[in-house]
This record gives structure tokens, C-alpha cells and sequence, in this order.
């Protein structure tokens, strides 16, 4: 800039024509350049500040006007003459340079301030003003100029004034197009730095909500829940009001996550996250704190009522089909509810008494809501204890399985046995399956479990069949867990290959409810077994969908008539119409018929009457350990050595 004003300063002056030829002392014409870049930076320098009043705009403006009319008049003291200035005009032109500059230093610093307004026209308007305000002060300052009588006449033609104009200019816009490139390339830097700051901060931002938001669902974690239950307890305590928070677990999801893939698993918690911030209103929280459990913060309800429908609306929501590629999946949530302050006055303790609220309703089946009260905390220290010692009981094989003998109507002989799992627990006893499976289920440790009752069992029928009993076969139930598991088929062959048990002697029993929960994947489960040679039974039939539509697509070898309409088949007609109605309708699909429950001899003759074909029941036999179970086979087939009484 300073060298722009010097070279329309100098050029001006080589177009002033005089008789005389004119001469310029190197040294002086330098010292006006010098004096020109160094008020510009000073100018430049003004205008960068971040704030300039009108003293300061005065003060720049009057130092850079001063020094524009010192570069000046130092460029015609360059001049090898005598010049005298009309005293006038000598000030006008000083007035001009101070009015012009505090004009331009104005103008740039607006410009600077405000980019939005700071558009090309705008840019070139204030560069004309500019331009125009350093050339008046130049002409002005040249018309003040009084040269000496003696050069009075026409003006000599210069032939080196328009070389030196002409080398000048070049050498101006040379300096000038090098200092624009620099402008330019220091705001492209200046635009990449604004960049990566505005990618710092971003990544920052980015930081931030990873580090308060769950991964996967996106929602609010523990740290930004607790933030906001703070919130609500100083919001509470000001207003002298309440708020409730519900602990949400999600049934049957670990077995899920376990049997089917964490993939699945991260597909059923993503939609069950939407869902409940569909039911959530604009003032609630919905937070995730781990695994399968949710957070809802309802900080505008107090009522217990409206608490209530609020979690059953939450609890609706969830129960419905969740679909996952072609897989339709059922999950349920068991609900556990604290309130402020009643529950707690902190956020540890009204998670921690949601928490134990929500595990009382888990042991009352899922899909259970349940308020939270004192005596909770006891009944969570025992569901702790009861999981931590099924977790060592599997590790340590603590299990037995005892085994109830099938009886065949007609002829008396026991076809086969259903195996039935005790736990030897070593300081409560032998422990019956109703007081731990639930909570197996519940925790996923019905999979390993599992997969050892079915191993046991094949292991122990073959020693039954190398003792003298070749064809009997032992029957397994399968949990809703294990039959969704992708493993169960390996884990059913290599049971059979490593105990040597043939496939036609393992029966898997499962019921209708689940068969029904997807049937096209069980369709392609048990049509997998059964090419194996593996039985299938239907366990407790009629007690689910009683659908007989699937009875003639699934690949399927008996029926299991669940005990309830055996009890009272010989005094309620409608129970024996429905057992001779479900043993018709098995034979004329050609399916074996067992009654379960049989416990007199009222009950048998009926079902003979009817062409059941087996029952099993206390009438023949309670379940037996593997031993005792090998005496009664002996006492009904004659004398074996069985390997098992050694």
C-alpha cells in the first residue's frame, strides 16, 4: 500500500512539465518511499485493532495524513531546485491528506468489522475514495509548488519522464500483485487454520456427546443421567414437588444377545430405545445405563396414577414384535418405580430402590410394574445370591437329572423316560426345578445348563442301552432360550457323538407358546433336528395357541397331554372330551398321544378306553435318580447287570 501511494505521488510529478530538465536526488526520493510504507503499516496497524474510537480514529488519521503530506513534499524536496508553497494551498493539501486518511482508515476498519456488509461493490467504492483522496492531496500539494521566475516558458518534452513513469508503474504493480498473492495465499491459510479450528471444535463437540451418550441408542448415558436427576431433585426441593424414576429391564434379552448374536441383540435394544422415546414426553428423560437396562425420568408426574400408565404405556410399547432381518422377535420389560422424595432424596438411592423394585416385578414373571417399598432390598440380595451360586452350581456340576418313565397302555413296558434336573445344592439340599429355572431364564444360564442336561442325558442312556434296554429313549425339554439358540443343533450332535447315543433315542419336548413366537424359524429348526433322526414332542398340548394348523406342518412325533385335563377327566366331561378329541386328532396325523399327570387307576382305564397310547405319571412311578431308575427297569424286565448300581 505504501509503495502504491509513493508511485502515484512520483508519477504524478514526472507528468508535471517544465522548461527546464529536472534532476531527483536518489537518496531523498527514497527516503520518501520509506516514509510512505512506514505510515501505511502504522495505518494498517490502527485499523487491526479490535476497537477504535473516535480519539484513536482522529489521532491515526492525523499521523497517517501527516505523513502522506510528508512523503509528499519530501518527493518535491527530491527535486534539484528552489520551490516556494502558497501557504494556502500548502495546508489545504496537508487538511485533505489528514481528512482523507481518517476517511480510509474508517473504511477499512468497518470493512474489517463487518464481513457480512463487506461485498465487492462496497470494496471498490471505498478504494475510489481512497484513490481519489491521495490524488487530490497530491495535485493540490503540486498546485501549492511556486517554481523560480527564471524557469518561466514552455515546458520542455521529457523523453525519459515516460520511460521512468512507464518502469515506475510496473515496478509498482510488480511490488503490489506480489503483495496480493501473499494476501491471498495468507487467507487461504488463514481459511484452512479456520478450518481445522472449526474441525477441533467440532471433533471437541463431537467428544463431548460421546462421552454423556450411549454408543448404540444414542441416548443419554449414567453420567448425563445423573446430571439430570440432580436437576430434578434441586427443581423438586425449590417447588416443594416430586418426580418418579422408572428402572426398565428388558426380558429374555441376554439368552437373545446369547443364542442369536450381539448383532441382534444391539437391533432389539436401538428399537426398544425408540419406542420409549415415542411413549416419552418432550420434559422426560430416556437414558441408557448398560446392557438390557433403561432410565425414564418423569420430572412433571407426581401422581401415582399417572405413573402407573406411563409405565404401562412404556411396558405396551416394548411387548410388541420387534422385527430383525427376517426374524420376529417378542421381549417384554419389567418395570421397577422410585419417587422423590419418598424412595430417596439422592440419585444413588432412588436408582438403586428403582433397581430393587424392578427385580421384585422381574420374580413375578415379565412384563411386571412394581412400586418400590422397603422390604425389596432383602428379596435383591437373595436374587444376587441365587444367580451367583447357579453360576458356580453349573461350574462345579452340582446337578442331577432324575428321570420319569413313559409307560406304553397297551403293553405296560416303559418306552421311554423324561429327564427332569435337580440341584444338589450343598447347603439347601436337593432344590426341585421351579425354585431355580426361572431365575436361569431370566439370567441366560439356562443355555449352559442346558446344554448339560443334554449331555448328561445322552451319556446315561447309553449306559442304559449297553446294560440290556436298547431301545429306550430318554426325552429333554428345551427352554424358549436354548430352541432360539444358533448353537443348539451343534451342540444336540456333538452330545450324541461323543456319548455314542443314537439320534432315533433323544426326544426334545417344547411346547406350543413356543413354537408360535416365530414359526417359520421354528419350522426351519425342527425340520433340521428331525433330518437328523432326532424325536419331537409337543409338551403340555393344549394348554397355549392350540393351533391345529401347525400340528400338520411342523415335522413332529407325539403329543403331550398336559396334566391339568387328566385331573379331573373322570368327573368334568368337557376335560374328557378334549382328551379324546386331542387323541383322535394325534392319530389321524400320525402322531403318538402321552397323558401326563396319570395318578390313579380311574385316570388310566379312561385312557385306555380312549387308545391313548403312554402316559407317565405317579401312578407308575415317581422321578428317579439314574440308579433307582435301573432298578425299577430290572424289576419289569428280568435281572440285568446295569453298570450304573456298581
Amino acid at each position: 500500500m505504501g509503495v502504491g501511494i509513493w508511485s502515484m505521488h512520483f508519477i504524478g510529478m514526472l507528468a508535471y512539465r517544465l522548461p527546464v530538465p529536472v534532476t531527483y536526488d536518489v537518496g531523498t526520493t527514497l527516503v520518501s518511499l520509506l516514509i510512505a510504507i512506514v505510515v501505511t503499516g502504522f495505518a494498517l496497524w490502527m485499523a487491526s485493532l479490535r476497537q477504535m474510537g473516535i480519539r484513536r480514529l482522529l489521532f491515526a488519521g492525523t499521523i497517517m495524513g501527516v505523513g502522506v503530506a510528508s512523503m509528499h513534499y519530501t518527493g518535491m524536496l527530491a527535486m534539484r531546485m528552489t520551490i516556494r508553497y502558497d501557504h494556502f494551498l500548502f495546508v489545504s493539501s496537508i487538511l485533505i491528506a489528514v481528512i482523507a486518511s481518517t476517511a480510509a482508515l474508517k473504511i477499512v476498519f468497518n470493512l474489517r468489522s463487518d464481513v457480512v456488509s463487506a461485498d465487492v461493490p462496497k470494496k471498490f467504492l471505498s478504494a475510489l475514495i481512497m484513490g481519489a483522496a491521495i490524488s487530490g492531496m497530491h495535485y493540490t500539494g503540486m498546485a501549492a509548488a511556486r517554481l523560480p521566475a527564471e524557469m518561466s516558458g514552455s515546458p520542455l518534452p521529457n523523453a525519459s519522464d515516460a520511460w521512468l513513469a512507464v518502469t515506475i508503474g510496473l515496478t509498482s504493480f510488480l511490488i503490489l500483485s506480489i503483495a496480493l498473492i501473499l494476501s491471498l495465499v495468507d487467507s487461504h491459510l488463514a481459511t484452512r487454520t479456520a478450518g481445522l479450528v472449526g474441525s477441533l471444535k467440532a471433533a471437541n463437540e463431537k467428544l463431548h456427546y460421546m462421552a454423556l451418550h450411549d454408543s448404540l441408542t444414542h441416548l443419554p448415558n449414567r453420567i448425563l443421567l445423573e446430571d439430570r436427576v440432580e436437576q430434578a431433585i434441586r427443581h423438586a426441593r425449590s417447588s416443594s414437588s416430586e418426580f418418579s424414576l422408572l428402572f426398565l429391564d428388558v426380558d429374555r434379552f441376554k439368552p437373545i444377545n446369547d443364542a442369536m448374536g450381539h448383532h441382534v441383540g444391539d437391533k432389539v435394544l436401538q428399537e426398544v430405545a425408540t419406542r420409549l422415546l415415542d411413549v416419552a414426553g418432550p420434559e422426560d428423560t430416556v437414558a441408557r445405563i448398560g446392557g438390557d437396562e433403561f432410565i425414564v425420568v418423569l420430572p412433571a408426574r407426581k401422581e401415582l396414577g399417572k405413573v402407573h400408565e406411563t409405565a404401562r404405556k412404556i411396558r405396551d410399547a416394548v411387548e410388541r414384535k420387534i422385527e430383525v432381518g427376517e426374524q420376529s422377535l417378542s421381549v417384554s420389560a419389567s418395570i421397577g418405580i422410585s419417587l422423590f422424595p419418598h424412595d430417596g432424596t439422592s440419585f444413588r438411592a432412588l436408582l438403586g430402590n428403582a433397581d430393587s423394585a424392578m427385580y421384585h416385578a422381574k420374580s413375578k414373571g415379565p412384563g411386571q410394574i412394581q412400586f418400590y417399598s422397603g422390604e425389596m432390598n432383602d428379596s435383591t440380595a437373595m436374587r444376587i445370591e441365587m444367580e451367583n451360586d447357579l453360576r458356580r452350581g453349573i461350574e462345579s456340576e452340582e446337578f442331577v437329572l432324575y428321570y420319569q418313565p413313559k409307560v406304553t397302555l397297551a403293553t405296560g413296558e416303559v418306552e421311554s423316560v423324561e429327564a427332569l434336573v435337580r440341584w444338589n445344592h450343598p447347603v439347601k439340599g436337593v432344590l426341585p426345578p421351579q425354585s431355580f429355572i426361572p431365575r436361569a431364564e431370566e439370567t441366560g444360564l439356562i443355555i449352559p445348563l442346558g446344554r448339560w442336561i443334554i449331555g448328561q442325558a445322552c451319556r446315561e442312556a447309553v449306559i442304559w442301552q449297553r446294560a440290556g434296554f436298547p431301545r429306550l429313549r430318554v426325552a429333554v425339554n428345551l427352554s424358549a432360550l436354548q430352541f432360539i439358540n444358533q448353537d443348539l443343533m451343534k451342540e444336540i450332535l456333538s452330545a450324541l457323538e461323543s456319548s455314542g447315543l443314537s439320534p432315533e433315542c433323544l426326544e426334545l419336548e417344547i411346547t406350543e407358546t413356543l413354537l408360535m413366537q416365530d414359526p417359520e424359524g421354528a419350522m426351519r429348526t425342527l425340520s433340521g433336528i428331525r433330518k437328523k433322526g432326532v424325536h419331537i414332542a409337543i409338551d403340555d398340548f393344549g394348554t397355549g395357541y392350540s393351533s391345529f394348523s401347525y400340528l400338520k406342518k411342523f415335522p413332529l412325533d407325539r403329543l403331550k397331554i398336559d396334566r391339568s385335563f387328566i385331573t379331573d377327566i373322570c368327573d368334568n366331561p368337557n376335560d374328557a372330551a378334549i382328551v379324546r378329541t386331542i387323541i383322535a386328532l394325534g392319530h389321524n396325523l400320525n402322531l403318538k398321544v402321552v397323558a401326563e399327570g396319570v395318578e390313579n387307576r380311574e385316570q388310566l382305564d379312561m385312557l385306555k378306553a380312549m387308545e391313548c397310547d403312554a402316559y407317565q405319571g405317579f401312578l407308575n412311578s415317581r422321578p428317579l435318580p439314574p440308579a433307582e431308575l435301573a432298578d425299577r427297569l430290572k424289576m419289569d424286565q428280568g435281572t440285568i447287570d446295569f453298570p450304573g448300581n456298581r
